[in-house]
């Protein structure tokens, strides 16, 4: 369990925030610019002392002010990875990762050198000096300094915040084959939504310097009383998917979540992977009966568990279908015209081509409790 209690003032600013995450598993802090995210690294990471607190990792105290507990940053075993990669320009990319390894505690367990570089993809890149780089390549040889190091707690602020969306697209499925490989516990920090339904176990929001909920990714995306996320236009639920079948000839695949089953354009992940989802509320209609010809593949009895208020001359539908939810935005016009309320059955109609190559993330399955 990762434990963190922080209270710490700036002018201006006040961070009041707590939150605990199951380990190991990515603990993605979430929310706006300014809101207090790479504070709570900061001080996690033992780069900032402050005012009143406690960090706790696995039942090893990093941090308690009212027992005067301060270890320094080296004593723990924290990897962190900034926005920028930080290496240094006049060694090779290997010897960068040799600096890392060379910090590791004696005899703590890790990955070796070779299957760190095997993990990111930068054999090739080993007698290179960082100017010869790209700002993907960068942050992958940080990452891999960082894993060398053999920490209890990857700590990573950002580090995607600095490249374009090619070089995002490159690093996403690095980062995650990280989660998946590894039982080091993470810390993530990110205000792009994109980042946490593909690495995030665990969530929490933040605003203000105030947490305003910690659950796990699934959960937090399928409440529409959070308008940090409800309130996005890209707002919807995370699901958990297997991959049942491939119909090549149809360019469709077929998923499998607790609500049934879902076709999706067609996928090159093999039949039994698992995937993420997501299912944007704008991308959901609802019916009073099953539509006799239509074009959406997806079709799926619901009931409807909540009407809640979303934009101007919006709402926003909670949907229960099976042991799943979605969610799906419509305008206020609808709630009338349909008599929308609590407890009423519908049908839920997705496009198949609502979901993008994009939003489609392998998974590992969940660690265990």
């Amino acid at each position: 369990m990762l434990e963190v209690s922080l209270r710490h003032r700036f002018p201006g600013f006040a961070l009041d925030a707590a939150f605990a995450a199951p380990t190991p598993g990515v603990t993605a802090l979430f929310g706006p610019s300014g809101c207090g995210k790479s504070t709570v690294l900061a001080a996690v990471a033992g780069l900032l002392r402050p005012e009143a607190g406690r960090v706790a990792l696995g039942g090893q105290v990093l941090l308690d002010t009212g027992r005067g507990i301060m270890l320094p940053p080296e004593r723990r075993r924290c990897g962190v990875v900034f926005q920028d990669a930080r290496l240094f320009p006049h060694l090779s990319v290997e010897t960068n990762l040799r600096y890392g390894q060379r910090r590791a505690p004696p005899g703590t367990a890790g990955l070796p050198f070779a299957e760190v570089v095997d993990l990111l993809g930068i054999g090739h890149l080993l007698g290179r000096r960082p100017a010869a780089l790209s700002g993907g390549e960068k942050q992958r040889v940080a990452l891999g300094r960082a894993l060398l190091s053999r920490p209890a707690l990857l700590l990573m602020d950002e580090p995607l915040a600095a490249l374009d969306a090619a070089r995002k697209l490159e690093l996403l499925p690095f980062l995650a084959r990280l989660r998946d490989r590894l039982s080091i516990p993470m810390l993530y920090v990110t205000h792009a939504l994109d980042e946490v339904d593909q690495l995030a176990d665990t969530l929490v929001l933040m605003q203000q310097g105030r947490v305003l909920a910690c659950d796990t990714l699934e959960a937090l995306s399928a409440r529409t009383d959070l308008s940090l996320l409800a309130g996005r236009r890209d707002a919807g639920v995370v699901l958990h998917c297997t991959v049942l079948a491939h119909a090549p000839e149809r360019g469709l695949t077929r998923l499998g979540f607790p609500g049934g089953e879902l076709l999706v354009p067609l996928d090159p992940a093999p039949p039994g992977m698992r995937l993420r989802v997501r299912v944007r509320a704008r991308d959901v209609s609802v019916a009073m009966a099953a539509p006799p010809a239509l074009s959406m593949q997806n079709v799926l009895p619901a009931i409807v568990e909540a009407v809640d208020p979303g934009a101007p001359h919006e709402a926003l539908l909670r949907l229960r279908v099976g042991g799943a939810v979605l969610l799906s935005r419509v305008t206020l016009d609808a709630v009338r015209r349909l008599g929308l309320a609590p407890g009423q059955a519908v049908w839920a109609m997705v496009k198949s081509v609502a979901f993008s190559r994009g939003g489609e993330v392998p998974v590992a399955p969940p660690p265990p409790a």
